[in-house]
């Protein structure tokens, strides 16, 4: 029934021959009973332009590596992209997130432009929605205006009170950024502009768990709060996750695991995988005697859902990956955000849908990958159901010959669900 070759595929990743087939023949447009495209795509409007220079930014090197001349993604580029994105997928709602550098570089006129193509290409009974990640320091009346009419659900970059935000978030002439992006908190406040906090939590305020979350809720009063551990291996800027040579990865415990020293196999801004775990715990803590109900934060949301027996709502945290791709200035498609090197290049709109292009088998195999390489430590964890063995970026530390890498993070996921998984339990 099925070709040898499709037989031999399906064997190497661990699936039946059927869902293989099923999989490829969605991104022709054949889709099964039941089956529907779905996908999600960082636009990467500017490429890398920003305004600020955070230390610990994974994307401003790739100016250099993906020879980055033009940092504007082109008006017939552009209407290509929206319209082959919402024709390439069957769900109601389609979710378009506008990242960078950052956007708001382009200007509101370009995000208008926007709006309008979207309207243009959207079919009766589809809708439409954009979220904007911003570091809020570009913003004003008429942004505000603008994303107050249209409807956009803003993520802000900020990582705590002024101190621990400016510590690796300066502008580009060594400046604090801390009082702009406040005064963009204040325009997103005035205009009602629905607004999330994403936080990087590095090696400096993972220290202060309290201070950072206080700020957060008291401050700025945000009800939505992402955090997002900061790890970058040392050779973030050329070398591809995956592709780190076995000498430059650390055995688990090593003095290498840790951020500082100096053959660390991470950045020293990283976040230590301890550090990480208390940061969470603390954090945790705190919000399950005041804020649970009122207060959303994305790590602790999903491990509740996941433990309910209910999918996980981050791809960290979900067996597989490969749904959420990133598209360059340039029409560049690459398998992840976090992938956005030559080597996971997956096509370029225009030259074919984007379909084709995330239900292939190469993205299938990327995938497939997260789950497929975990170590025996992970398979044997109790707590495999949660983490499964977090983003494979960070897999970091070495295990056994002939088997996959071990999350840089291991460490601090134990710590947080040793401590808080029973606790949730109860709360079901």
């Amino acid at each position: 029934m099925y070709s040898v070759e499709t037989q031999q595929h399906a064997k190497r990743l661990n699936i039946s021959p059927e869902a293989l087939q099923t999989y490829l023949d969605a991104g022709q447009g054949k889709l099964g009973q039941g089956v529907s495209r779905y996908m999600h795509a960082t636009v990467k409007t500017v490429g890398s332009a920003c305004n600020l220079d955070c230390n610990y930014c994974y994307y401003l090197s790739k100016e250099g590596l993906l020879d980055q001349k033009n940092q504007r993604i082109g008006d017939a580029l552009l209407e290509t992209f929206v319209a082959d994105y919402i024709a390439s997928q069957d769900v109601e709602e389609i979710v378009f997130t506008w990242h960078g550098g950052e956007p708001t570089l382009l200007g509101v006129d370009f995000f208008r432009r926007i709006v309008a193509l979207q309207a243009r290409h959207t079919p009766p009974g589809r809708r439409i929605s954009n979220d904007l990640q911003t570091n809020g320091t570009l913003l004003n009346d008429e942004w505000g205006e603008f994303l107050a009419e249209a409807g956009f659900l803003v993520g802000l970059s900020i990582d705590g009170p002024r101190e621990l935000h400016d510590a690796y978030r300066p502008t580009k002439a060594g400046k604090s950024s801390f009082d702009a992006v406040m005064n963009g908190v204040q325009v997103l406040k005035k205009y009602g502009v629905p607004f999330s906090t994403l936080t990087v939590i590095n090696r400096k305020n993972a220290l202060q768990p309290l201070e950072v979350y206080r700020f957060l809720r008291d401050e700025l009063g945000v009800s939505y709060m992402q955090f997002i551990p900061c790890v970058e291996p040392t050779q973030f800027e050329q070398v591809a996750p995956g592709h780190v040579e076995s000498t430059q990865l650390a055995p688990v415990g090593s003095p290498r695991s840790k951020p500082g020293h100096p053959l660390s196999i991470v950045t020293d801004w990283s976040v230590d995988s301890a550090d990480w775990g208390r940061f969470l715990a603390t954090v945790f803590d705190e919000w399950i005697v005041r804020d649970l109900n009122k207060v959303r934060i994305n790590l602790f949301e999903t491990t509740i859902a996941q433990l309910q027996g209910k999918p996980a709502m981050l791809c960290t945290s979900s067996p597989y990956c490969g749904k959420n791709v990133a598209v360059e200035q340039d029409g560049r498609v690459y398998s992840c955000d976090h992938y956005v090197y030559p080597e996971y290049e997956i096509g370029k709109i225009g030259e074919r849908p984007l379909s084709e292009m995330v239900f292939s088998l190469r993205q299938l195999e990327f995938g497939l990958d997260k789950f497929n390489s975990l170590p025996g430590e992970c398979r044997r964890c109790p707590h495999l159901k949660l983490c499964y063995g977090e983003c494979p970026r960070t897999r970091l530390l070495k295990t056994r010959p002939g088997e996959g890498n071990l999350s840089y993070l291991c460490e601090g996921w134990k710590h947080f669900y040793d401590h808080a998984v029973p606790v949730m339990q109860r709360l079901r």
